[in-house]
């Protein structure tokens, strides 16, 4: 009794699949380009959707032929339960099982952003918003939040020095937290390069990363980097305050471009640092790999000061009395002048 029903149900398996056989083979023709040349264009795949939206949506944008062929055709091929949400560049050019396929595979399409070495948090938010990737205020918000901090595995009250300055290329639809973690995981494996260079020279990661921040904001001129890391690390070795202009800027809600005498005497200031006697609380923006470098192998100097000479570099001083000198050549005089 048992074997006769086993072979009745392997009977009616065949002719299910006999039945979806015949079904795909009328259908095949439906399935060729629906226009042979035709250019790319932008698919959406909402969450949720299964493949009978899916191919009346490919069929809506004239991407297939009949999408009722290109449902029977997904069933046949295993691929209802493998369709992947996301945003596509999909060919009307080619046969609908490879669009299908495309979705599978999940080959979203990305968007190109760049970010420079030396921004801010906030700059960085402005950037992914004018690429259409994130909305800014709620990027800004996650990154600046604690709890962002946690979830990244990065020492301090948020992202901000952490989100990794470089070329990349995301898709539309991620949420802050996804963003902000394809940055970090950079940081995290240049991190993973200098880390044990930064621990000899007792810096935690925060130390290094603000410190690195510094030197990315104090300089445009590559090869200065190692040079003015070495000041600081002299400074910071003799007890001496940093007097980093960027720093108390980071401070001073609203700025409007000019650092007065003002700004360098107020104490309520946690990140001027022509009063407090340390690094600033953390990071003012997010370094790259050179300053970062620059920071854990300084150059070797005995220089203690530096003064901007107006071309983007800067003239270094050992003792005071050439600083002093060095600011009237390159500052009061220029002004003046």
């Amino acid at each position: 009794m048992r074997k006769r029903l086993l072979m009745i149900l392997a009977v009616l398996v065949l002719l299910v699949l006999a039945s979806g056989g015949v079904a795909l083979s009328v259908y095949r023709g439906k399935l060729e380009p629906a226009e042979p040349g035709g250019e790319a264009r932008t698919f959406v795949v909402a969450p949720g959707q299964g493949l009978g939206q899916i191919a009346r949506g490919l069929e809506r944008a004239g991407l297939v032929r009949d999408w009722r062929a290109v449902e029977i055709a997904g069933r046949w091929k295993g691929l209802a339960d493998q369709l992947r949400a996301g945003e596509y560049e999909l060919s009307p050019g080619e046969p609908a099982l490879t669009l299908l396929e495309h979705i599978v595979a999940g080959r979203i399409k990305t968007y190109p952003v760049v970010i420079p070495e030396g921004l801010r948090a906030s700059e960085i938010a402005d950037r992914l918003a004018e690429a259409g990737l994130a909305q800014r205020d709620e990027f800004l918000a996650y990154a600046l939040s604690p709890q962002a901090a946690a979830n990244h595995g990065v020492e301090g009250t948020g992202l901000e020095g952490y989100l990794y300055p470089d070329t990349y290329r995301i898709p539309r639809g991620m949420s802050s937290e996804q963003i902000a973690g394809v940055l970090i995981s950079e940081f995290h494996r240049v991190w993973g390069t200098i880390e044990e260079r930064a621990r000899a020279r007792g810096l935690s990661m925060r130390e290094a990363v603000t410190l690195a921040s510094i030197v990315e904001k104090e300089t445009g001129a590559p090869e200065e980097r190692p040079r003015i890391a070495g000041v600081f690390h002299n400074r910071l070795g003799r007890g001496m305050r940093l007097e980093s202009d960027p720093t108390t800027i980071y401070g001073i809600a609203d700025f409007d471009g000019n650092l007065r005498r003002v700004h360098l005497k107020d104490a309520s200031n946690p990140y001027n640092t022509y009063r407090i006697p340390s690094l600033p609380p953390g990071p003012i923006a997010s370094p790259g790999r050179a300053a970062l470098e620059a920071v854990v192998e300084p150059e070797r100097n005995d220089f203690l000061y530096f003064v901007a000479r107006g071309d983007g570099t800067h003239h270094f001083s050992k003792t005071y009395r050439e600083h002093t000198n060095a600011v009237l050549r390159y500052q009061i005089r220029r002004r003046s002048g």
